[in-house]
């Protein structure tokens, strides 16, 4: 019954982390490749992925533009990588503090219920 209450916003967090966790991915496999050479830097466009992820559809892997490649090819920038990992730490620290306190209203409201 309650459950009804958290469906809208639990999925629009749930769908926010998945991008967060797609996207984690893709940083850490530019880490893994910076030694790689050919490897091109991978990415999503965030805010793009994040209102298409409203919508349901998955995200679309892109290259950066404007990474200065080396002469093996090669164009992850260790900077831009851990910077993103910090990104997305955040990210993701912010959408599970907006989830945990979402189920402490929902679950106080259900307490108050049962007790009034």
């Amino acid at each position: 019954m309650y459950l009804g209450v958290l469906d809208p916003l639990s999925t629009d967090i749930e769908r926010y982390m998945d991008l967060v966790s797609a996207r984690q991915k893709l940083v850490s496999s530019n880490i893994a490749n910076a030694a790689t050479p050919g490897y091109k830097t991978r990415d999503i466009d965030f805010q793009f992925e994040f209102r298409s992820a409203l919508d349901g559809s998955t995200p679309d892997v892109i290259e950066p533009a404007g990474l200065k490649s080396r002469n093996d090819g090669n164009n992850v920038s260790m900077d831009r990588e851990l910077r993103l990992l910090s990104e997305n730490a955040m990210r993701f620290n912010i959408a599970s503090s907006l989830w945990k306190g979402t189920y402490k209203q929902v679950k106080s409201a259900i307490q108050e219920g049962k007790n009034g």
